[in-house]
């Protein structure tokens, strides 16, 4: 991503530095980091350290001593977070003020580390996040004890925990090849921000996964095809680590689709529900809208889950489904495969294949479900399946209209060949739907129906419903 330059600050590639970029926008008010001016950085500047401050002195049972947490998982060796600090407010902003004063032009000056401008101010991991400290020689420039930083940059990395989904103990930034919705990304965090540091986490109330503020922030905007990068790290002196996820550039095409079209809003609503559902009995999380929307994000190390595999999963819960819910997250399944990742296999052929042996061998049709399930994950075993299913209907003197050459891209050890059974799986349950097939009975209970029928009625992605503040 090319630096956006001019006025007194610069936008660069750098994740960290363009996020607090951002943010410095934000709260000065401008629309892009190249309106910001010098005594724009001096109102910041004024408002980020009354914060710190504020926070640094407070108590351990203030709430504002939440925000002192979020700065110590960013900077744990600066002077707001030491252990010696000063507890003088006055004493304190003294001992801070220097660190985003103009540069001194009569001393020798360096390029800035992140947008190149020169500054004599060298800058090291206690005021940098996941820089290496002063005693890193070998990783520094030629002679210098620490990393330039121009005066821009040096507010910009300090505005950073504004500009990101913070927790007590690590941050999320966002960037995307939209800057717009890297302006609203920052906008609702700073937003969020403010609340912390006047009333703790415990005064957000209901809060949204940093992957759910990501999707808001993309459909507030006209993506188009963008692709987005989340990166989340930790800082601190025990253990730093650096999470990156990503979605792919028609991910924005495929939430605005889910938006104009009923049966896809109400199969997305229904993945929220169902992982609301499941936090709650495993106590791991409540918060289906932000699991549901960190199924498009895929981990650098690979590390992730797949919205296909999610709704494959809950496919196959069978008796939980009535045939319009299955059928509304079959086609969420399909559209997100088409969309996102350009997938768009010919199922008929071996899914009736496989519907046929269902409804027409041996033993009951549950008992054949439950054995092509068994079967359906792995590709080998799907192969034996298909065999033995295809010789079975012939014995039985049925058509097999699908030639074995169609099985290849379930079977074969190919790239999305796990994709394809996934949506295989979908295909041969809307197939027995078609037929009258039941393989589902869910319970009939008038009043839960009518709840769940309400709750598919909300919208999806909505707004700004995690900035409803408890009692504010």
């Amino acid at each position: 991503m090319d630096p956006v330059t001019g006025g007194a600050l610069t936008a660069t590639g750098h994740p960290l530095q363009r996020a607090g970029a951002w943010a410095v926008t934000v709260i000065a008010g401008k629309n892009q980091p190249e309106q910001v001016t010098s005594a724009d950085l001096d109102g910041v500047v004024r408002s980020l350290l009354t914060d710190v401050v504020h926070c640094a002195v407070a108590a351990k049972t203030d709430r504002a001593y939440d925000w002192w947490k979020v700065l110590f998982a960013l900077y744990p060796n600066s002077k707001a977070t030491h252990a010696g600090r000063p507890r003088d407010k006055t004493l304190l902003r003294a001992g801070l003020e220097p660190m985003f004063a103009p540069d001194d032009a009569t001393l020798p000056p360096a390029p800035c580390t992140f947008c190149g401008d020169p500054t004599p101010v060298l800058w090291a991991k206690s005021v940098l996040p996941l820089f290496d400290t002063n005693k890193a020689l070998n990783s520094l420039p030629p002679g210098l004890r620490g990393w330039p930083v121009c005066r821009g940059c040096r507010v910009a990395m300090w505005a950073l925990p504004y500009g990101a989904w913070v927790t007590a103990g690590s941050a999320t930034v966002l960037s995307c090849e939209t800057p717009a919705a890297e302006y609203e990304f920052a906008a609702r965090n700073v937003r969020r921000a403010r609340r912390i540091a006047q009333v703790g986490f415990s005064g957000l109330g209901a809060d949204a996964r940093p992957e759910l503020v990501a999707l808001r922030a993309l459909r507030a905007v006209d993506a188009g095809l963008s692709a987005t990068t989340l990166w989340s790290f930790k800082n601190d002196n025990q253990e730093p680590w650096l999470r990156v996820t990503r979605t792919r550039r028609a991910v924005p095409r495929f939430l605005a689709a889910v938006d104009g079209n009923r049966a896809l809003r109400r199969g997305w609503r229904l993945l929220e529900l169902a992982l609301a559902e499941r936090g709650r009995e495993d106590k791991s999380s409540a918060d289906g809208a932000g699991d549901a929307a960190r199924l498009v994000f895929e981990a650098e190390d690979g590390r992730s889950r797949c919205l296909v595999f999610q709704v494959h999963r809950l496919l196959w819960d069978t008796d939980r489904w009535t045939g319009e819910d299955r059928a509304a997250l079959t086609r969420l399944a399909f559209r997100y495969e088409k969309e996102v990742h350009g997938v768009e296999p010919d199922l008929t052929g071996v899914a009736t294949l496989i519907a046929d042996w269902i409804v027409h061998g041996s033993g009951s049709p549950r008992g054949r479900l439950a054995e092509y399930r068994n079967a359906g994950l792995s590709g080998y075993r799907l192969g034996q399946l298909l065999y033995q299913a295809g010789y079975r209907l012939k014995l039985d003197g049925r058509k097999v209209e699908v030639d074995p050459a169609a099985w290849r891209p379930f079977i074969e050890k190919r790239s999305r060949a796990w994709e394809h059974r996934m949506l295989l799986g979908a295909e041969v349950l809307r197939v027995l739907g078609e037929r009258g097939i039941e393989v589902s009975d869910p319970p009939e209970d008038p009043q839960e129906r009518a709840r769940v029928e309400a709750l598919l009625e909300q919208p999806v992605l909505a707004a700004d419903d995690e900035y409803h503040f408890g009692g504010a």
